[in-house]
């Protein structure tokens, strides 16, 4: 699904379901906290933040009629905390300074190849230059020991994710319900759904999908 665009899920709203039998106390006080999360850096630095925020924006747009996931800052909070894997793939570093590295290195070659830091590059021309980074083609020396290709898939598409999807803003763009407990899901084959979540289906207009 397009995140700039429709979500087959347009009137569902995960935050409904707060005070029911679906979530427990550990799991509204989970969720009251990301829902909290300050949108300011804490472990960045500014300018890290900056470049940060401009690159979730071109790996997940978001569109403007929707909630916004504070991408960013989830993903500040959780190196601030070190709430992280807790492992590393070689060469990277671990995962704090693997993201510092990878922003600086990421911004140098911005400024080396366009003249002008990656978050007041054109979206154009910054996909051009993540695309470059996904295959390996570029080769800073700031980059170094890792690589920008290793960075980009052991990073960024993995961490951007994680911290979208952490979020119930997400949850009720894909209808999904929540954390399973206390109520739990019952019905796990494909194609069925608890009586409890959102469904979506398709319309009179082929290719349009409401919620019930």
């Amino acid at each position: 699904m397009n995140h700039a665009g429709m979500s087959p899920y347009p009137n569902y709203d995960v935050l409904a379901k707060r005070d029911s039998l679906s979530w427990n106390d550990t799991t509204r006080d989970v969720i009251a906290k990301r829902l909290a999360v300050p949108r300011v850096p804490r472990f960045f630095t500014p300018e890290e933040w900056r470049v940060l925020d401009a690159l979730c924006d071109r790996i997940l747009p978001q569109a403007a009629d929707r909630p916004q996931v504070p991408i960013a800052a989830l993903l500040d909070t959780t190196l601030l905390t070190g709430d992280t894997q807790g492992f590393r793939v070689d060469p990277l570093p671990y995962d704090q300074d693997a993201w510092r590295h990878g922003l600086k290195a990421l911004d140098s070659e911005a400024q080396t190849i366009y003249g002008a830091p990656f978050q007041v590059l054109l979206p154009a021309t910054q996909d051009e230059l993540l695309k470059r980074a996904q295959t390996g083609d570029l080769h800073n020396p700031a980059w170094r020991p890792m690589t920008a290709s290793l960075f980009f898939e052991k990073r960024i598409l993995v961490d951007i994710p994680a911290m979208y999807y952490s979020h119930p803003a997400s949850w009720s763009e894909i209808g999904f319900g929540g954390p399973a407990g206390p109520r739990g899901y019952v019905r796990m084959e494909l194609n069925r759904r608890d009586p409890w979540e959102a469904e979506a289906f398709v319309s009179r207009n082929p290719g349009t999908r409401h919620v019930r």
